[in-house]
């Protein structure tokens, strides 16, 4: 019994299709690639350097303003704040704060958002803080 076989042979001898009997030797390229005629214009060494193209105005990049910096910046904050509503709305049970001989009773997302604000104004001091500092250090240097 046989089967059909997908892998048919051609009748074709190897060196018709460029391809040498002994796979050891390289094959002649001038069976499988004809020369190639160079023209004496497109000599490298004598063709000079292609002059750069500006693209049209159309297609000018457009450099960003600090406008559509703060734009972003709004943009951010807004889903920012929407965030912290949705977390203080789904942290209202309440809770007592015990801060220097005081006690009191706040919503718990109310807490931890005066908590973040107040790590935020301390980050801020210190950066402003350090930013003096270089300022004060770079008018000496120039001095």
């Amino acid at each position: 019994m046989s089967t059909p076989r997908d892998d048919r042979t051609t009748d074709v001898h190897p060196v018709e299709l460029g391809v040498p009997n002994d796979p050891s030797t390289p094959a002649d390229e001038s069976i499988t690639h004809p020369p190639v005629a160079l023209d004496p214009l497109d000599d490298p060494a004598t063709t000079p350097p292609p002059v750069p193209t500006t693209p049209p105005a159309s297609h000018a990049k457009i450099k960003p303003t600090r406008i559509s910096g703060t734009w972003v910046a709004v943009i951010v904050a807004i889903f920012v704040l929407i965030f912290l509503l949705v977390f203080i709305l789904q942290n209202l049970t309440d809770v007592t704060i015990r801060f220097l001989g005081g006690a009191f009773t706040l919503p718990l997302g109310v807490a931890l958002l005066f908590a973040a604000i107040g790590g935020a104004l301390l980050v801020a001091l210190v950066g402003a803080a350090r930013i003096m500092q270089l300022r004060r250090q770079t008018k000496r240097a120039l001095r």
